[in-house]
């Protein structure tokens, strides 16, 4: 049984930043990749950013240069660090863990960007 605990969701203004964090935790003996989706509503699940186990990155077209991504291993912890928020980046954000066993998606973390 794998657990993807994700936080640092919240109610943010336009330009304003926030930090998400997700920790796995559970039975996991190699992790791949770790990743962030996002889910608007009407919209279809949407790739936000994913880093390898050897820190390669990833990220959607609409969140270069506005979002970073970064893992610490030793904690099985991902991070998304988000600058420059706009309207359009609400969402439910779903954390995803790419493991020896297959891969899991976190209960998600709702960021709303308004004013």
């Amino acid at each position: 049984q794998v657990q993807l605990v994700e936080s640092g969701g919240g109610l943010v203004q336009p330009g304003g930043s926030l930090r998400l964090s997700c920790e796995a935790s559970g039975s996991i003996f190699t992790i791949y990749a770790m990743g962030w989706y996002r889910q608007a509503p009407g919209k279809q699940r949407e790739l936000v950013a994913t880093i390898t186990s050897g820190s390669n990155t990833n990220y959607g077209d609409s969140v270069k240069g506005r979002f970073t991504i970064s893992r610490d291993n030793a904690k099985n912890t991902v991070y998304l660090q988000m600058n420059s928020l706009q309207p359009e980046d609400t969402a439910v954000y779903y954390c995803k863990l790419i493991y020896d066993s297959g891969y899991s998606w976190g209960q998600g973390t709702q960021v709303t960007v308004s004013s």
